[in-house]
């Protein structure tokens, strides 16, 4: 749940003050009983603090399941599930009627471009929102209308990247096994998969801004670059990325909070980038910022050698 202030240039700038933001990561996904428990739980509480504690009215509540979930339901013939999640839902807030909508991969690429992208960008930017069951996103070709938007789309996301390599790893999840298990799952996505949606995605020449958001980019770019704690948009290379991937797997130490603030030398500055880090790491554990920080290196490096002169943005 986020509750943000947007200023008077949110829309040429993308700027917005956040109040209040909380994650709970339940890993529904892996549609087992203690998952589908957990998520329940959190839906609910997030809902319920929201309407009694903030006394935010329901109908101004927008409660979704996200086109993730929806594709990896249909691919493990588990949509009855998300249907039960969505009746016990329902139940459990008192709201027999409440419109629990799932939403297709188009609808969810394209609002999120319409919310992340600032307006001043909005047609020379190619959105990736990398999410944990799929990545998706996209742009709009017409230039000057957002009612048609070019879809770009993979079955592939953080969370379903790390769940693949764990199977592979067939119990053993040592850090040398399950970094080999997951340079194959991301070779065969990346041939399989990841070059022929960025062939076929349109990026170029109409986009000169690859955007990236979801949940890995926001850890990657608070580890890469905690000292721009303030910014909004990180620009990174394809360099640094590939170096970042390496640390993660083989210098994990040079990530942790205290490592990375100690060349801030601004106190307060130092203290939010901590808070921040401390947050990442809460979320993500090392193997799920492998598997994501994986995935975004392989997406990044077709459109590096299609497209050299594209900025990258987190």
């Amino acid at each position: 749940i986020s509750i943000i202030e947007i200023g008077k240039n949110a829309q040429s700038t993308g700027a917005f003050n956040i109040l209040k933001d909380t994650s709970v990561n339940t890993d529904f996904i892996s549609f087992s009983p203690s998952t589908f428990a957990a998520t329940l739980e959190g839906l609910t509480g997030l809902y319920t603090r929201a309407t009694r504690d903030l006394k935010i009215p329901g109908k101004k509540v927008f409660t979704v399941i996200s086109s993730g979930v929806k594709m990896q339901a249909e691919k493990e013939n588990k949509t009855a599930l998300v249907k039960e999640l969505i009746d016990s839902f329902r139940m459990r807030i008192g709201e027999p009627d409440k419109i629990v909508e799932v939403v297709d991969v188009m609808q969810e690429a394209r609002l999120s471009h319409l919310g992340i992208v600032p307006d001043k960008r909005r047609f020379s930017t190619f959105l990736i929102d990398i999410g944990s069951g799929n990545t998706k996103g996209g742009f709009f070709p017409d230039g000057t209308s957002t009612n048609n938007f070019k879809l770009f789309q993979l079955n592939w996301g953080t969370k379903s990247t790390y769940n693949e390599t764990e199977k592979r790893c067939e119990g053993d999840l040592s850090m040398p096994n399950f970094n080999k298990n997951l340079g194959r799952v991301l070779l065969s996505a990346e041939n399989s998969d990841i070059i022929y949606a960025v062939n076929s995605s349109g990026a170029f020449p109409l986009s000169d801004n690859i955007a990236v958001s979801g949940g890995i980019a926001w850890a990657t770019a608070t580890l890469m670059h905690p000292e721009l704690i303030d910014s909004p948009v990180i620009s990174i290379t394809f360099d640094e990325l590939v170096k970042f991937n390496e640390k993660l797997g083989k210098n994990f130490s040079a990530l942790s909070a205290d490592f990375l603030i100690s060349n801030i030398n601004n106190q307060d500055e130092k203290e939010r980038a901590k808070a921040e880090i401390l947050r990442v790491h809460k979320v993500f554990d090392q193997k799920s910022l492998m598997s994501g920080a994986g995935l975004l290196w392989k997406i990044m490096r077709q459109f590096e050698s299609a497209f050299e002169t594209k900025h990258f943005y987190l």
